[in-house]
């Protein structure tokens, strides 16, 4: 009896014992897991309350660094610019500035030149990089993307230099040639020649102002306020006749077809300046006794039908160099030739920019030695088309006995045209 009630006394013992035990671990892993270890400063856990929903809207970059320069936050920018890798902040001047930050609780800011990820061509990203304390423990910085706004102001400051530089010269040469009037005064011939010569400075200086102004109007204005259907046909007519006594000239042809029945929807005013500016560069780099062709045609788009007018001529072409330039402002392949023929560099910049806000496009397809085609694409108007083939509906079956050539859809529509060939046969204008 006695021997049995000592085991039991020992087992009670044993079990208490166990139970202190296993009470005492529970509390010492509890302990452990609510100690901060390294793993878990790298969880938003150490955010301070709503840092983390303030960084989800700010529109730069933005990365928090802990007391071992460890990221413990970043936005997808910050990813995108390459400015965090494998956990780390990757750029080396914020990575100090940081840590003087750190050290001294002071707000620092620097501008920085950083390489474009992915590309081996010297690129580079202009960003504004501010270090500020987060916290007692943290360090918040934030980057800003200054590439694109310091592309515009580098092409703004461009641009007035160019209106200087191009101001300048005819201004220049007018104050020079009516000196030489002064000093020819008796001199019938010589005051002809120089009156002739400021003639054509003033006329050069008049050209480039009212492209300023135009060009100012259309990155300006809305052009679809006053939208209306306007017909391609017409608009060709009058780019024709704008240049038809340069043409003349230098005896160059001109050929327009495929406009009829297409109609595009926008500013008429703007639409005549853009295509008139196309035919006058293509008859003014044209070589004497060649071929100028204005095409029109509709193209089905996913976004719905487009008219497209190419502008062909047998000049001495584009280098590949300078296709993606010839858009900008002032820039001329050949500046020599441009300033013979008058051209102020601003008249594809004019093109771009109104087939833009009327929502198409300007392309070009050019080869040295074979000539030039640049292809407006406007979006055509639907409702004058709709108009259009409704009443054709209603005449083909008022009178269903007749037949004539001209409604057969099969040869003469404009949709089997432009289905059958790349651009429709010109027709020589006189």
């Amino acid at each position: 009896m006695d021997v049995n009630a000592a085991v039991a006394a020992a087992a009670a013992i044993a079990g208490v014992c166990t139970g202190v035990i296993a009470m005492l671990a529970f509390r010492w892993s509890e302990r452990d897991l609510k100690r901060p270890t390294r793993t878990s400063l790298h969880t938003e856990a150490v955010l301070p309350p709503g840092v983390d929903t303030v960084l989800s809207v700010l529109r730069s970059s933005a990365v928090v660094l802990d007391e071992g320069d460890a990221v413990v936050k970043a936005s997808s920018a910050a990813y995108a610019l390459g400015l965090v890798r494998g956990g780390r902040l990757a750029v080396e001047p914020m990575l100090q500035m940081a840590r003087d930050t750190r050290r001294d609780g002071e707000i620092r800011q620097v501008e920085l030149d950083l390489p474009r990820r992915g590309t081996g061509r010297g690129e580079a990203l202009a960003v504004s990089a501010r270090v500020a304390p987060l916290g007692s423990r943290l360090v918040l910085l934030l980057v800003e993307d200054l590439t694109e706004a310091r592309r515009i102001e580098a092409v703004r400051r461009d641009f007035v230099a160019n209106v200087s530089h191009e101001l300048k010269t005819p201004v220049g040469a007018l104050s020079l040639l009516s000196e030489a009037v002064m000093d020819a005064a008796d001199d019938p011939e010589a005051v002809e020649r120089f009156a002739g010569r400021m003639q054509i400075e003033a006329t050069r200086l008049t050209n480039l102002v009212q492209e300023l102004i135009d060009l100012s109007r259309v990155q300006n204005d809305d052009p679809l306020e006053d939208a209306e259907p306007v017909r391609v046909d017409e608009l060709v007519a009058e780019a024709i006749d704008r240049c038809r006594h340069q043409a003349g000239t230098k005896q160059i042809t001109m050929a327009a077809g495929g406009t009829a029945d297409l109609y595009v929807w926008g500013n008429r005013g703007q639409l005549a300046a853009a295509l008139g500016n196309l035919v006058e560069n293509a008859v003014n780099y044209s070589p004497a006794r060649t071929r100028v062709g204005i095409a029109g045609r509709r193209v089905t788009a996913p976004g719905g039908d487009l008219i497209e007018i190419a502008v062909t001529d047998q000049g001495l072409g584009i280098s590949e160099k300078d296709k993606d330039r010839i858009f900008e402002r002032f820039y001329r392949v050949d500046p020599a030739r441009s300033r013979a023929t008058g051209g102020t560099g601003l008249g594809l910049a004019i093109v771009k920019h109104v087939a833009a806000s009327h929502g198409g496009e300007v392309t070009v397809w050019s080869s040295e030695g074979q000539g030039s085609t640049f292809t407006l694409r406007l979006p055509e108007a639907g409702s004058v088309r709709g108009r259009k083939r409704s009443t054709e509906t209603a005449e083909d079956t008022a009178e269903p006995t007749h037949h004539h050539p001209k409604h057969d859809t099969a040869v003469n529509h404009p949709d089997a045209r432009a289905n059958r060939e790349p651009l429709p046969a010109p027709e020589v204008l006189p």
